[in-house]
């Protein structure tokens, strides 16, 4: 089993950065594939990217070219640095984490989430 721990949300203005940060326990954190979903107030949550084991990435086509998911498997710590930020963007974000790479839009473990917030 692992525990995440997301940090790194807050405040920006449209056009601005964010860098979230997520901490999972445990000592296979290499072996998951780790990914970033988010959810706006209203509405579903939704896929915005992964990174797998062997560090393929795979992006929401709204988020593409904007964002990039990263992970640093000696921290155990898998970020997602957002720029050129939307007030669509304003969401919920949850870290995740799978065992198998069919699960990957259907994590087997979910952090607590961190709220991104984006005024225009």
């Amino acid at each position: 089993q692992v525990q995440l721990v997301e940090s790194g949300g807050g405040l920006v203005q449209a056009g601005g950065s964010l860098r979230l940060s997520c901490a999972a326990s445990g000592r296979t954190f290499s072996s998951y594939h780790m990914g970033w979903f988010h959810q706006a107030p209203g509405k579903e949550r939704e896929f915005v990217a992964t990174i797998t084991s062997g560090r393929i990435t795979i992006y929401a086509d709204s988020v593409k070219g904007r964002f990039t998911i990263s992970r640093d498997n000696t921290k155990n710590t898998v970020y997602l640095q957002m720029n050129s930020l939307k007030p669509e963007d304003t969401a919920v974000y949850y870290c995740a984490a799978s065992t198998l790479l069919t699960s990957i839009r259907r994590p087997d473990y979910w952090g607590q989430g961190t709220q991104v917030t984006v005024s225009s």
